[in-house]
């Protein structure tokens, strides 16, 4: 025996979900737990890391830091050299945001990291050096001053740099 179409189930309840036109579909219910867990994935992932321009590094400058927010124009070194412009780059796009209190200070340095060519910007870098094997805290000196972290490793290989333009 055939029941009627009225939206009722065996048991004489209405259904929740089903095909029919005004009723919720199958295909939303799949789409909307599609996107819950594709958000719940993206949630899970690594933060974001600092980001340089996808061009060759042509220098790195590097200045005695006078604050935030601003530059120090009385350079202390200018890096033109590959390996030392690496130890840079990479310990710069592998610093993640993280969520800790910048210190309470001057930063320790200015970082500005020029591109080759012409007309290409210069991204400005504030750090805050750690001891040996531990993190620094890098910012970018524009924008919201959200920290990254570096790790142990990378402050080191910072370290062997800019501890000697301090002495």
């Amino acid at each position: 025996m055939k029941l009627p179409n009225n939206g009722l189930n065996r048991n004489g309840h209405r259904h929740m979900i089903s095909n029919e036109r005004g009723d919720l579909s199958l295909k939303y219910v799949y789409s909307f737990l599609a996107i819950i867990f594709i958000a719940l994935l993206s949630g899970c992932q690594e933060e974001g890391t600092m980001v340089l321009l996808d061009k060759n590094i042509s220098k790195i400058e590097v200045a005695e830091s006078k604050g935030t927010g601003q530059v120090n124009e009385e350079l202390l070194m200018t890096f033109t050299d590959r390996p030392s412009i690496r130890i840079f780059e990479q310990a710069i796009t592998s610093a993640v945001k993280k969520d800790v209190a910048i210190p309470d200070r001057i930063p320790d340095f200015d970082i500005l990291v020029g591109y080759e060519g012409d007309g290409l910007p210069t991204h400005a870098i504030h750090i805050w050096l750690g001891e040996e094997n531990e993190e620094s805290i890098l910012t970018y000196m524009v924008g919201d001053g959200q920290p990254y972290v570096t790790s142990g490793k990378r402050t080191n290989e910072l370290r062997e740099l800019l501890i000697p333009l301090k002495e």
